[in-house]
């Protein structure tokens, strides 16, 4: 019990850390103040005459790159706040907590501006009988790789607010998460005990009920309650799936066999709950984010509908990869089949319904989103095995549908019944 507390305050610990933008900047003002009397003691011992500043140049010199910090870390924060703005409005609010405040090259440069800042005001505090001519050195090595990082992280921001970039960015999450989610491919060899389960007892001999503040269910141990339900020779069924709201005296676990003993506490301490979904065991957040990010594209406030084209792109690249794996994953058991964690994750029609019905509901007036969509719905219905053509088909006969719906003209519905990779581009 006490390593299932310790694991999950690590988990909490390392999610507030990846999603807070102001851990490493503190932690850059506290080295700042371990190395400054340390630099200190290596000018007194050695006697450094580096580049021979004399007092008053030494003491300018520190307060000019003291206050040329300040400016930066001024404009950066208002440059982000910019940034976070226009994301927010033109692309979705949930590409701030997986994209921004997760953004490495943003955090370092933060933090290298502040190491510098404190840095300099530390050595000025300590230069006024004598000048610490390595201290100096390494503030002005420093303030020139902040300054070089800072053009960098200039060129970077523009090039990463881009929407094709933000869209690449949550696609190539969502590919990960989906490997990690669903680990069989189909045409790979399969982990029998990673399955549907087909022999769960019709009701449940216990049910635990979630105690704590309504939350989403980030993440669990599957791996941990899998190891608990087979030592006691129970079945321990997950009830909410990750990424599900889930409130109050809501049902949590049903508990079948010897599982019925296991301490409530440690269960639920196998559980990751917080405000909002993240991607790590929620391959369907991903293509939330990307369908998020086409519906505004398609709004008439935006009317960008080359957007939803780039966000169609990526959703038909994860779909493809979705496709082509085993979906019923839905538990963890031993050797009999019988003893472990079940659980729910999404199944295919699951994917295809979220990642067509509201591009097409938004999109239908748009040549180049119909097109598109047909392109993505054609395509995977030729590369993916026929048991996944069902849904497919469902959506292309819906897509016919609003099509005559919303182009009277038959010029019209000629040119957007053809699927078309570009939107309106050229057709092989």
């Amino acid at each position: 019990m006490a390593m299932r507390l310790i694991r999950l305050r690590l988990y909490r610990l390392s999610g507030f850390r990846l999603s807070s933008i102001w851990v490493l900047p503190v932690l850059s003002m506290a080295l700042a103040v371990v190395l400054t009397p340390i630099l200190r003691a290596i000018d007194q011992a050695t006697g450094w005459k580096v580049l021979g500043f004399g007092p008053n140049g030494s003491r300018a010199l520190l307060a000019m790159l003291a206050a040329s910090m300040l400016s930066f870390l001024v404009f950066l924060f208002s440059a982000l706040l910019i940034a976070v703005q226009i994301a927010s409005a033109q692309l979705t609010p949930r590409v701030i907590a997986t994209t921004f405040l997760q953004d490495r090259p943003v955090k370092a440069t933060i933090g290298l501006i502040v190491l510098t800042f404190t840095l300099s005001i530390g050595v000025l505090g300590r230069s006024e009988q004598a000048v610490l001519q390595l201290s100096t050195v390494v503030c002005i090595l420093l303030s020139l790789v902040t300054i070089a990082m800072f053009l960098y992280m200039i060129d970077y921001s523009l090039k990463a607010l881009r929407p094709v970039s933000v869209i690449g960015r949550v696609a190539t999450s969502g590919r990960k998460v989906i490997h990690d989610v669903y680990p069989d491919a189909l045409d790979a060899k399969r982990d029998v005990r990673r399955s549907v389960l087909t022999t769960r007892p019709p009701a449940p001999d216990r049910t635990l009920y979630h105690a704590e503040t309504s939350a989403v269910l980030r993440a669990a141990d599957f791996r941990w309650l899998s190891d608990t339900a087979q030592a006691v020779q129970g079945l321990i069924e997950l009830v909410p799936r990750v990424g599900t709201f889930i409130a109050v005296d809501e049902p949590l676990f049903h508990l079948y066999g010897g599982a019925v003993d296991l301490d409530p506490g440690s269960l639920r301490s196998a559980l990751a709950f917080g405000q909002e979904r993240t991607l790590e065991q929620d391959p369907m957040f991903a293509f939330r984010i990307l369908v998020d990010i086409a519906a505004k594209a398609l709004s008439p406030a935006i009317n960008d509908p080359t957007t939803a084209v780039l966000a169609i792109d990526q959703i038909h690249r994860l779909l493809r990869v979705v496709g082509k794996r085993h979906l019923d994953a839905h538990a963890m058991l031993d050797e009999s089949g019988r003893f472990g964690v079940a659980f729910r994750t999404p199944d295919w029609e699951d994917y295809v319904t979220l990642s067509v019905s509201e591009i097409r509901q938004y999109g239908a007036t748009s040549v180049q989103v119909v097109r598109r969509l047909r392109a993505m719905l054609e395509n995977l219905r030729t590369s993916l095995p026929p048991d996944r053509w069902p849904p497919l088909e469902l959506q292309l006969q819906v897509l016919d549908r609003a099509v005559a719906r919303a182009f009277l003209d038959p010029e019209d519905q000629a040119i957007a019944g053809v699927a078309d990779f570009e939107g309106v581009g050229q057709v092989d």
